[in-house]
This record gives structure tokens, C-alpha cells and sequence, in this order.
């Protein structure tokens, strides 16, 4: 118990810090490492490493990833962010176009994909029209987060919430659909109050830099497989499945080799949900590991009122990240409500908007800017992460209130 303890410890201080003191490591090893610790030491025998982790979500997740890719090789990413910079002599009209390209994307991908993606090619636009990036780039990763929210396939915790709930996937969309057009709206708001007279760098913006697109033959293939994705959806085939079946058949292709969409993959987040689920698996099956968070959660356990919900949510998601906050909740409680998962999915993804800690789209845009010369800092994202976030789980707790379920 105490080795499950101490690896326990040490993988959320790594997911709330986001390294280990003197050591070149990230959260997915520091993850994966405590993982193979339990597995090395004996602790944790490969039998219950299959009990531990959940193999749809993980096929879910990288079959999303290589559908995700398509619309890289396609050129979409750069024509999309092309068309908004055509209001470039407009801030705020620009910002409303950048909130809802990373609110719409999210909620048809993968969010961290879409982050990574949009990331460079927003800084390196911004910076050569003489534009502040990071109003820019703080609506990109709120709106990620919030358009997210509205799709069990928009973000990992998500995708882990609606395997182990076997949630219908169009019956959670009309579910989250409000509180998360309502956050997409909050995030222009609150952005748009805060930079409107600072939209502009001090110094002159070098000459725009075209924007590379893809082959003319493959700009159909991205809307034809999200279409087909969402038809699949609607039948009783499982999603991981039929995610599959389409990365598949898009990998199958005379212009992109296939090396290219496994390059595209973000192994790092499928090794982080590996070395999570070993974790937290283990720990969930201490007995004591209930009785601890029985007690914090209170007599009721797991809350099924939407207040205490965005209580816990906003806690343990900015400081474990809602990624491990879901794992672990999930790991201690596999058989809550549907009205719960439901709300668990829509609040620990608003409550990632918090702080820059709180989800992982937060650090990959912060990272992607830091490549691209931008400093986004921790200050920074809280000025206005801090009301975007308390506003949306303000209108979403009202919405579930309602009983809108």
C-alpha cells in the first residue's frame, strides 16, 4: 500500500507541477515511470494492468488522432486559419473567428489536436500583421475547451466518460450543447473586454507568411471521413470501432505515407493515459483509497447536483488536471449515473479553463507559443481563465439545475 501510495504521490505532483525537480521529464513519463515501478517492484502484476486500463478508450483516442491528421495533410488547418485573418484590420472580428474555429474543430476532434495544430500557424499570422498573439491564443485554448465540452469525442476525459458510461453520443451532445455554446460566448466576452484597446504589438509586423496548403486531391477526404464518423456514431457499432475503420481507410492513400499519420499521433498523451490508469487503478483498488475520498466527497459520494459537482471539478482539476481528476474519479466510482457522468464530463472540462495547469490544450498552446517566441504566461491565463471559467460553470450549473438531463 505505501509503494501505491508514494507512486500515487509523486504522478500527481508531476501532473500539477508538470516535471520532476533536476530531472528532463513530462507528465507522460513521470506517469508511465510510476507505472512501471508498480509493474517492476511486483506491486502491480500484468493481469491487473489489463483490469487497470481501458483499451476502447485508448483505440478511441488514437484513432481520433489519425483522423485529426487528415485535416493537417489536407491544408485545413491553414486555409481555415487563412479566412480568419482576412479580418485582420479588425480585431475583435478576428477573435470571434478564432473562437469559433477552436470551438467547432474541438467538438469534431480531438481538442489537443486541434490546439497543436492551429497554435504556429495563429502566432506566426499575428506576428507578421504587428498583432498581439496572446488574446488570440488565450481564445484558442479556452475555446477548445469549451466547444469540447459539447462531444464525447472532444477531449480525452470526455472520450473516458462516455466508454465507461456507454453514453449515446448525439444524447450527450443535446445535453452539453448549451453550457458549451454558452462558455464559446463568455470567452469572446471576457477576452474582448480585456485586450480591445491592446490589440496591437508596439513594433511593426514583418511581411505575412504564406500559409502552406496541401494537395487539391486530398481537401474533400477530411469532411467525407468527420461525416462518416458521425453517421457511425448513430449506429450501435462501438466508437472505437468505427473510429478505427476510418483512420483506416483514410491511412490508404497514394499522396501521404503512412509513417506520416503515425508521426501525427500524440504518443505522449496515449503513454500519459496508460501510466494514469495503471496508477489510479491501483490506487482505486485500495480500500482505503475509498474510504479517503468518501470523506471528501462527503456521506453522498459522488455528487449528483450540478453545485457540488463544479465544486470538486474546479478543485481537483486545476491542481491534478481534469484528465487525472476523471481517471481517478472513474477508477474509485465505474458505475455512476448517466445524469452524473453527464455533468462530470461538461464540468471538469469547463473547470480545465481555470488556470494554465488545469487541462492539457492550456499547456500545448502555451508550449506551441513559447516555440514561436510568445510568452504566455501563468498571470496571463488567469486574468482570463479565472471569469471565463466561474461564468460558464456558472450558466452550466443553472442549466443542470433546471433538470435539463
Amino acid at each position: 500500500m505505501w509503494l501505491i501510495a508514494a507512486m500515487f504521490a509523486v504522478t500527481y505532483v508531476g501532473m500539477a507541477v508538470g516535471r520532476l525537480p533536476g530531472l528532463q521529464m513530462d507528465r507522460a513519463w513521470i506517469a508511465l515511470s510510476a507505472a512501471c515501478v508498480l509493474l517492476l517492484t511486483g506491486t502491480v502484476s500484468l493481469a491487473d494492468v489489463g483490469q487497470h486500463i481501458d483499451v476502447g478508450a485508448l483505440v478511441l483516442l488514437l484513432a481520433l488522432m489519425l483522423v485529426s491528421a487528415q485535416f493537417g495533410f489536407s491544408g485545413v488547418y491553414g486555409r481555415l486559419s487563412a479566412l480568419i485573418m482576412r479580418h485582420a484590420e479588425r480585431p475583435s472580428v478576428l477573435l470571434l473567428g478564432v473562437v469559433l474555429l477552436g470551438g467547432v474543430l474541438s467538438a469534431l476532434l480531438v481538442n489537443d489536436i486541434v490546439a497543436f495544430a492551429m497554435t504556429p500557424l495563429l502566432c506566426q499570422a499575428l506576428l507578421a500583421r504587428g498583432l498581439d498573439p496572446r488574446p488570440y491564443l488565450l481564445a484558442l485554448a479556452l475555446s477548445c475547451n469549451a466547444g469540447s465540452a459539447a462531444s464525447l469525442i472532444g477531449n480525452p476525459q470526455n472520450i473516458l466518460i462516455g466508454q465507461v458510461g456507454g453514453l449515446d453520443f448525439w444524447a450527450y451532445s443535446l445535453q452539453a450543447l448549451v453550457p458549451a455554446v454558452a462558455a464559446l460566448g463568455i470567452t469572446y466576452a471576457v477576452i474582448w473586454a480585456m485586450w480591445r484597446h491592446r490589440w496591437v504589438l508596439n513594433e511593426p509586423g514583418a511581411a505575412p507568411m504564406p500559409l502552406s496548403v496541401s494537395q487539391e486531391s486530398l481537401r474533400y477526404k477530411p469532411l467525407l471521413a468527420a461525416m462518416a464518423l458521425l453517421v457511425l456514431f448513430s449506429t450501435p457499432l462501438p466508437r472505437e470501432w468505427s473510429a478505427l475503420a476510418v483512420a483506416l481507410v483514410l491511412m490508404m492513400s497514394r499522396q501521404v505515407a503512412s509513417h506520416r499519420y503515425v508521426q501525427a499521433v500524440d504518443w505522449n498523451l496515449l503513454l500519459l493515459f496508460m501510466g494514469l490508469f495503471i496508477v489510479t487503478g491501483s490506487v482505486a483498488s485500495l480500500p482505503e483509497a475509498g474510504v479517503l475520498v468518501n470523506q471528501w466527497l462527503g456521506s453522498g459520494g459522488v455528487p449528483d447536483d450540478p453545485w457540488h459537482m463544479a465544486g470538486i471539478s474546479l478543485v481537483a482539476s486545476n491542481v491534478i488536471g481534469n484528465v487525472p481528476f476523471v481517471i481517478l474519479l472513474l477508477g474509485l466510482f465505474p458505475q455512476l449515473p448517466e445524469a452524473t457522468l453527464v455533468m462530470l464530463a461538461v464540468m471538469s472540462t469547463l473547470a480545465g479553463n481555470l488556470l494554465l495547469i488545469g487541462s492539457v490544450v492550456n499547456l500545448i498552446v502555451a508550449e506551441g507559443a513559447r516555440r514561436q517566441g510568445v510568452h504566455l504566461g501563468f498571470l496571463t491565463f488567469a486574468k482570463a481563465g479565472i471569469p471565463v471559467t466561474l461564468l460558464s460553470m456558472l450558466v452550466a450549473g443553472g442549466w443542470f439545475a433546471l433538470g435539463v438531463r
